[in-house]
């Protein structure tokens, strides 16, 4: 689960970033709005400038094996590479690895790792690194989320300096996936703990970027990498500015103190759709690689019964959600994947939303009213529990008091706690300490849902902290990593998402639109099924366009 889906089309595109003429409009405390119309060629692919990018949430570490949230995933692939990527079309293509072979009988994949690559501190990469890496993930005093695919490796071996040799007992489909984690330095981690390494928050990749400056909570900074083996990246600063509330972070994009942000339903729709936006700016959407949902804890007794977690979807009217909250920017979910996609089931169980019938399950499950108050009660105990979600998600938390007001008509009393994103993980989802989360997953190119849905992954720090636990669903998913047919993996995720849609251990919400929008003057943008970000390493701005420096 590492990217996006396979299948996709391509995005639907408002308007596609070129190269333009400047013309200065307006000022924001050194910031820079600028109109943009057409540029001759010459002044353009331009190294230099830096682009300022918004987002809600901190990272927690910028150490790729240890980050399971989206702002540390999304900045280790500036400072780190795997041994292989995805491309544009969503296509395994090479990495830190030129070239590699998978054997006939599908059991041994040997790489061959790119000579000249360099660590940002000029050491140079080796087969060394990457075995090294190999054997952390393993590790079982590392508290990783992403070890599972590892464990399938029987053996790894340096045949020299650049070629790694890699076994498996029987064949895993997933197997080439696992290999676009992040290949980490052996010679600043080995001998040292990963979890009180330096690296932590001063991280050395091989990447396009390097790492500059982490002020927590406000912002962290990167500069371009003068030697990254793909050629130095035109961009030469990277400054992700931390900004909790999106109003504020739309205000900061306006006045050009942000030049990237993502756009809620409401922004994208109302609040940019002007001449004066779309000569300044640059909009994008696509369906996004991944889906919102109610999670519930498992542990808990009042969620112990399907009955219940099915009653619950069905008192949820998503649909007004999706249009209410999202603006129709979405559609509602009923399984994990895309519905766009192949590994997609159409035929599950899909719940509809039904109060009444939400009423009678309850009933059947032993929950009925007693005193008038219009809440349930069971064993002497009212229905009621908290919904946690992160802090400065406005659609999570809209959504949420709609969740609240359905469940309260058929007589179950939500209470909501919006938590900064640093400390939801820490004192709540790693500690299981929760009764219902309202979240978002990212759902990878490969199908493979050990990591979140399998019986084994509800350690502390793993994905499946819902606590989901079904032996015929382990064992599906275990099939569906083993062969590499693809009709053959089809049919045993089809089934795998209709004993989930059964079962219900969260509610499936909606998935949304990506709705990025990006400063005018940033050229090189090129949509594709990846989204945008894929040639990150190949935008620029034109010398005129350019700020000068970060401010401090």
């Amino acid at each position: 689960m590492r990217t996006a889906s396979l299948l996709l089309p391509l995005l639907a595109l408002l308007s596609l970033a070129g190269c333009g003429n400047v013309e200065e409009c307006a000022n924001g405390a050194g910031g820079r709005v600028l109109s943009v119309t057409s540029l001759p060629e010459q002044n353009c692919p331009s190294y230099g400038g830096c682009i300022v990018t918004g987002r809600i949430g901190d990272a927690s570490v910028l150490l790729p094996i240890l980050a399971a949230d989206a702002p540390s995933r999304d900045l280790g692939l500036l400072i780190f590479n795997g041994l292989l990527k995805y491309d544009k079309n969503a296509r395994l293509v090479g990495d830190l690895a030129e070239r590699w072979e998978l054997s006939e009988d599908k059991l041994r994949l040997r790489f061959h790792l790119r000579k000249g690559v360099q660590w940002h501190d000029g050491r140079p990469l080796t087969c060394r690194d990457v075995e090294y890496t190999y054997r952390l993930y393993i590790d079982p005093e590392t508290p990783t989320p992403w070890a599972a695919d590892f464990h399938k490796v029987k053996s790894f071996r340096c045949l020299d300096d650049h070629v790694a040799e890699v076994s498996y007992e029987k064949p895993y489909a997933p197997a080439l996936d696992s290999w676009t984690e992040a290949v980490l330095p052996h010679h600043l981690l080995e001998g040292e703990h990963i979890t009180k390494c330096t690296l932590q928050r001063s991280p050395v990749g091989t990447g396009p970027y390097q790492f500059e400056r982490w002020k927590t909570g406000e912002k962290i900074i990167l500069k371009a990498n003068p030697h990254y083996f793909e050629g130095r990246p035109y961009i030469g600063r990277v400054l992700i500015r931390v900004v909790p509330d999106p109003a504020t972070m739309f205000l900061l994009l306006k006045a050009g103190e942000i030049d990237r942000m993502d756009l809620t339903p409401l922004q994208y729709s109302r609040m940019t759709d002007t001449d004066w936006f779309r000569s300044h700016f640059r909009k994008y959407k696509s369906l996004h690689f991944g889906y919102t949902y109610l999670g519930y804890n498992l542990h808990d007794p009042k969620f112990k019964d399907k009955r219940v977690r099915q009653a619950i979807t069905m008192a949820i009217n998503r649909e007004r959600i999706v249009q209410g909250v999202l603006l129709g920017h979405g559609v509602v979910a009923h399984t994990p994947y895309k519905p766009d996609t192949i590994w997609h089931n159409p035929r599950v169980r899909k719940f509809p939303y039904h109060p009444e019938q939400a009423k009678r399950l309850l009933a059947e499950a032993g929950w009925t009213a007693v005193n008038g108050d219009g809440i349930l009660h069971k064993d002497g105990v009212p229905f009621e529990f908290t919904i946690i979600t992160n802090q400065g998600n406005e659609l999570r938390r809209n959504a949420a008091v709609l969740i609240q007001h359905d469940l309260k008509e058929i007589g179950i009393q939500v209470h909501i706690r919006v938590i900064e994103w640093a400390a939801l993980l820490k004192n709540f989802l790693h500690k299981r300490d929760f009764e219902a989360c309202l979240l978002g997953w990212r759902v990878g190119i490969d199908p493979n849902q050990i990591d979140v849905w399998d019986s084994s992954r509800t350690c502390e720090r793993c994905l499946n902290f819902v606590g989901y636990a079904n032996p015929e669903v382990d064992r599906l998913l275990q099939l569906g990593a083993s062969t590499f047919d693809v009709q053959e993996r089809k049919r045993y995720y089809d089934k795998f998402q209709e004993i989930l849609a059964d079962d219900q251990p969260c509610t499936f919400l909606w998935v949304q639109e990506d709705l990025p929008i990006v400063n005018g003057r940033f050229c090189g943008i090129e949509p594709a099924p990846l989204g945008i970000d894929y040639n990150f390493n190949h935008w620029y701005v034109p010398k005129p366009m350019q700020k000068s420096h970060l401010r401090p």
